[in-house]
């Protein structure tokens, strides 16, 4: 995941830094850090992050000639 599409996927399901950072059992900073690009974040943290999001329904797109991005599954949420 890209900070880009934790961005996306934030705006997507209208979640807020604090949501995401209590979801994924990380502090703000980590949330605001890796989105901001301020820090290398742990890939430990990273993926805490997608987890939540994807319990959240989110779907992240790989790049693959469309380019990275983010979508919500409609079906289980």
């Amino acid at each position: 995941m890209t900070s880009a599409q934790c961005r996306a996927a934030r705006a997507l399901i209208q979640m807020t830094q604090t949501e995401l950072a209590e979801a994924a059992g990380v502090g703000l900073s980590t949330v605001v850090d890796f989105e901001k690009e301020r820090r290398i974040v742990s890939a430990e943290a990273v993926a805490k992050l997608k987890s939540a999001l994807e319990q959240s329904h989110v779907v992240f797109l790989n790049a693959d000639g469309a380019g990275e991005g983010v979508s919500i599954n409609r079906r289980s949420a």
